[in-house]
């Protein structure tokens, strides 16, 4: 098992900075056109990394069992799939259906995907063991 180095303060630093701005395109989206159901994206980006967490936990090899159980794997990535899915569909559902507007769409995507992304990237350097894939 290979030990991991603590995170190192600028990789931190420019983690939080474009989480903030993902959040910032969020909060933005909904502000400018006073109209609060973009941030449901928000909400459904920062729940989609948890499936992964909670099912690779789950499928490691124990006592009972020596080998590795890959179901918990696979349906943890379908869960992190749909839900990451629902974020980048939800914006444009709503936009075609004329309950916000394209501009914020857009802007809600954008941010979704910082945060979404701040999140893999900060999982992937810094959490977790060597062996894990996400």
């Amino acid at each position: 098992m290979a030990l991991r180095s603590s995170p190192q303060p600028t990789a931190v630093i420019l983690l939080s900075f474009v989480l903030a701005a993902g959040f910032l395109l969020v909060i933005l989206s909904c502000a400018l056109w006073a109209n609060w159901l973009p941030l449901l994206v928000a909400l459904t980006f920062v729940l989609a990394p948890i499936p992964n967490s909670i099912c690779s936990r789950c499928a490691r090899a124990d006592d009972i069992s020596p080998e590795y159980n890959s179901a918990y794997i696979d349906f943890g990535r379908f869960l992190t799939g749909m839900l990451v899915t629902t974020g980048l569909s939800l914006p444009l559902l709503l936009t075609h259906s004329k309950l916000i507007q394209p501009a914020a769409c857009w802007m809600s995507i954008a941010g979704g995907g910082l945060v979404y992304g701040t999140i893999l990237v900060y999982s992937g350097w810094f959490g977790g063991s060597s062996d894990d894939e996400f």
